[in-house]
């Protein structure tokens, strides 16, 4: 069988974790995680990362591999997963990935431009502008060096707005000029799922995964990391709420209802990326039993217009 990445994506919440390990226990693989918060060591309950007992199921790569001190991003992904299943290739015929971020996912899948690596005085000083000034101020300063980018770019993303910034401070070339859109041949073949669900359905998921997170100690774990809140890292769904709450805005009971709507809105955010790509199937989790076979039929019968150089 030719080598090939079985891409195993989805909103939040419905159930990509244990379909992936049960998957990859059956191909007698490893899982390499694409969902860019999980990466973070410090953050466990609000990322729902996998149970000890999960990890230990089936070898997982970039779970816990980072501090939210360390600067990463798409690019750096790109290039430590490929440079990883050149090694894993030799020794499984099929490589899981499994995760609902979806820069990271069609970094690979697609493959990112090719951009001048970011001087670290640069970074640094976007950093500090965004931690004293806030998102508004970053947003401003991308529309005045990059108005195409910026009616473009998800306003509410601070890492893309601060790595279009980087680019145009670098290069003193708008961010948007620099973007080819390419689609990247790759020397293994790439099979993409993307689990659906009703809707009903999956913001109940959400709702009773975000209850059984403030019962696992997501608020303490917030807290904890309260005075690093200014990291890029901390920006994120699960935190940011908490760290509203610390400031004496809110109750808690707000919090966890913002954290509920907010996890919903990226799960929305999630079906509609990857709906747009013809390439990627779609499954039902009601017929969630016939995930395996549905696989092991396609491995088998895969034609050639689903191969690696298929824009995705």
């Amino acid at each position: 069988m030719e080598p090939t990445l079985l891409v195993i994506t989805g909103p939040t919440g419905i159930g990509k974790t244990a379909l992936s390990i049960g998957v990859a226990r059956h191909f007698g693989t490893v899982i390499l995680s694409a969902d860019s918060r999980q990466m973070y060591r410090e953050m466990v309950i609000g990322t729902a990362r996998p149970t000890p007992g999960q990890l230990l199921a089936v070898p997982h790569y970039f779970i816990g591999n980072l501090s939210v001190r360390d600067y990463y991003n798409a690019s750096r992904y790109e290039t430590e997963v490929l440079s990883l299943l050149g090694e894993l290739f030799r020794r499984h015929a099929v490589v899981v990935m499994t995760g609902g971020s979806m820069l990271y996912i069609d970094a690979v899948r697609k493959g990112i431009d090719d951009l001048p690596t970011v001087d670290p005085a640069i970074r640094g000083r976007l950093l500090k502008q965004f931690g004293e000034e806030g998102l508004e101020s970053i947003q401003r300063a991308l529309l005045e060096k990059d108005p195409v980018y910026y009616h473009r770019v998800d306003l509410k993303n601070h890492m893309r707005i601060l790595h279009a910034l980087e680019i145009c401070l670098m290069t003193g070339e708008p961010y948007s000029s620099l973007l080819t859109r390419t689609t990247r041949k790759r020397d293994f073949r790439i099979l993409t799922w993307c689990l659906d669900m009703e809707r009903a359905e999956l913001y109940s998921r959400i709702n009773r995964r975000v209850d059984l997170m403030v019962e696992h100690g997501l608020e303490e774990e917030a807290r904890r990391l309260y005075p690093l809140r200014h990291l890029p890292a901390l920006q994120t769904v699960g935190y940011r709420e908490w760290f509203t709450l610390f400031e004496g805005k809110g109750t808690r009971e707000t919090v966890i209802e913002e954290i509920k709507s907010h996890t919903r809105q990226y799960a929305r955010k999630q079906l509609t990326w990857f709906r747009r790509d013809p390439s990627v199937r779609r499954f039902d989790m009601a017929r969630e039993e016939e995930f395996l076979p549905t696989v092991e039929k396609e491995l088998t019968t895969w034609g050639e217009d689903y191969g690696s150089s298929l824009p995705v």
